[in-house]
């Protein structure tokens, strides 16, 4: 089969969901060596969960006989001013990730390519979770202070698995 525009964009869109794991990853390592343990848990398991999302897009290549080209990826940063700012680049990510994914399901739609079409519909869902999720954090950070014992609470909570009041993804 040869490779249609649809699938040379869903290609190129595995890079940011690998960009997010990579990122997440090193957020995580920041995390931990600032004491925030439950913080870091939680970005170790938005890491795993985005690079299942890369696997996931992947293999619809793979089941669509398109061979998948994976891209080069920039370095994260090592260092972050602060804990609000994490959650803040986050944010910033999932954003990024939605519109990405908004546009390949317009492509989708304009090529007719419907298989696409329903996986694209899964990510499209789960992203308004994703960003549901980072926002609901950012406003427990707003809340709590970006240092202290408030922070602390949050760090419990993200450690012990929710934000209440966010959509949690399902099981």
């Amino acid at each position: 089969m040869s490779e249609s525009k649809i699938h040379a964009a869903l290609n190129e869109h595995v890079s940011l969901e690998l960009r997010a794991w990579y990122h997440y990853s090193a957020m995580a390592l920041w995390l931990d060596m600032n004491d925030l343990p439950g913080c870091s848990s939680f970005m170790k398991s938005q890491a795993d969960e985005e690079m299942a999302h890369a696997n996931r897009m992947i293999q619809h290549l793979v089941d669509r006989d398109v061979l998948p080209q994976l891209p080069p990826i920039d370095a994260p940063a090592a260092e972050y001013g602060s804990v609000k700012e994490v959650f803040e680049l986050v944010l910033q990510s999932e954003r990024e990730v939605t519109a990405s994914i908004d546009a390949l399901y317009r492509l989708a739609d304009e090529e007719d390519d419907q298989p696409a079409r329903i996986m694209l519909e899964w990510f499209i869902s789960e992203q308004m979770e994703e960003e549901n999720l980072a926002r609901a954090i950012l406003g427990r950070i707003r809340l709590a202070g970006d240092t202290g014992p408030g922070l602390l609470l949050v760090d419990q909570e993200l450690g012990s698995g929710g934000v209440p009041g966010a959509m949690q993804p399902p099981e």
